[in-house]
């Protein structure tokens, strides 16, 4: 006679309980700066109508996971806004 098996719960694992938090990422997307690639432009408080692309309709600097812009030229945006408020530019 065959065995049966056992189909516990609890000797049954789901794949997503199999993943493990310190796998290395699969599917990992290369961002590409728009601010970084050759022939970008140059990031100034005067140049308003780049900084107006990076600024909210309530004002607000938007976050570099939304504009695709890297980290120094996130920090450069931020700096040039801030001097184009101050300056009543935007």
């Amino acid at each position: 006679m065959p065995k049966k098996h056992n189909t516990n719960k609890k000797n049954k694992q789901s794949n997503f309980a199999k993943l493990s938090i310190f796998q290395p990422n699969k599917y990992k997307f290369k961002k590409n700066c728009p601010l970084s690639a050759k022939g970008a432009p140059i990031v100034d408080y005067k140049n308003v109508k780049l900084l107006r692309k990076y600024v909210s309709e309530n004002g607000k600097i938007l976050p570099s996971r939304i504009t695709n812009v890297s980290q120094k030229k996130q920090r450069e945006l931020s700096v040039s806004i801030k001097r184009a408020r101050n300056l009543a530019l935007l």
